[in-house]
């Protein structure tokens, strides 16, 4: 007599559900890896602002001037 799982919907038992199982959750980790990964958080004018001056860009007269003229304190 054959088990009632054997020829089942699940691709022969319960392995094969647990196989599909495996690449659903393997294909939605994969695409919220990439949604992570390519939102990236956006750089406010303050950092942007900061990070020239740092590297010598621009001199602090302009740093001071822009700070003022993007209202940031």
């Amino acid at each position: 007599m054959t088990p009632w799982f054997a020829n089942g919907p699940f691709f022969h038992g319960f392995g094969g559900m647990f196989m599909l199982f495996f690449w659903i959750m393997l294909l939605l980790i994969c695409i919220a890896l990439m949604r992570k990964s390519g939102s990236g958080e956006k750089e406010t004018a303050e950092e942007i602002l900061k990070k020239r001056y740092a590297r010598g860009e621009i001199s602090q007269e302009e740093f001071v001037r822009m700070k003022k003229e993007l209202g940031i304190h």
